[in-house]
């Protein structure tokens, strides 16, 4: 039986602020109601390596829904960080952080990874995926035009590759152009027909 079937037995919960999650989700077919009201602190160990902490930071956002899910509601959490010269890039607060960041990917190769968690009342399965992007040299012009046009303040890493600068500016990309996004659905579809 299809996936998509299967899981309508299930109240498939999304909890993203994420409008590119939600779109990601549908395009895969399945049926999802946005959860919102419950967050979780985003704060993790320091001690973490830059590539596990999207996945600690998944499994944390769906720890603060456990008490509350139904028997048959199944939830999905993800998070998305950039990560460049081992320093996590995260949303930017502001023009001048969003300019130094892309300032920051300019000619050169980064990591995206994104981690999600799955959960039921009482089980959880949480896995991370990775993708390399290469950027070519971007001016400050192009920076400060995209910056100002398409105002990425909830983007990790100051960019969206959907947008204008994913068109001109990215000359590479090695794994799955969804992950970047923020929602690595071929691995999510994997993952939940293990799942369920």
């Amino acid at each position: 039986m299809l996936l998509t079937d299967r899981l309508k037995e299930y109240k498939v919960l999304l909890a993203s602020k994420s409008p590119r999650r939600r779109q990601l989700l549908e395009g895969c077919g399945i049926e999802f109601e946005v959860a919102e009201g419950r967050e979780a602190e985003e704060n993790y160990p320091p001690e973490l390596a830059a590539a596990e902490v999207p996945q600690y930071l998944a499994e944390l956002k769906g720890e603060a829904w456990a008490d509350v899910l139904g028997e048959r509601e199944l939830l999905i959490t993800a998070d998305t960080v950039v990560i460049a010269g081992g320093q996590i890039l995260g949303k930017p607060a502001t023009r001048e952080e969003a300019v130094r960041m892309l300032r920051l990917l300019s000619g050169a190769e980064h990591e995206v990874v994104t981690g999600v968690s799955l959960r039921t009342r009482d089980r959880r399965r949480s896995f991370s995926c990775s993708s390399k992007v290469v950027f070519r040299v971007i001016s400050d012009e192009e920076i400060e035009y995209y910056v100002d046009n398409f105002r990425p303040y909830d983007k990790a890493g100051a960019y969206g590759i959907q947008e204008w600068i994913g068109y001109v500016a990215i000359s590479g990309i090695e794994g799955s152009f969804y992950n970047v996004m923020g929602l690595p659905v071929q691995r999510l579809w994997v993952e939940l027909d293990k799942f369920v």
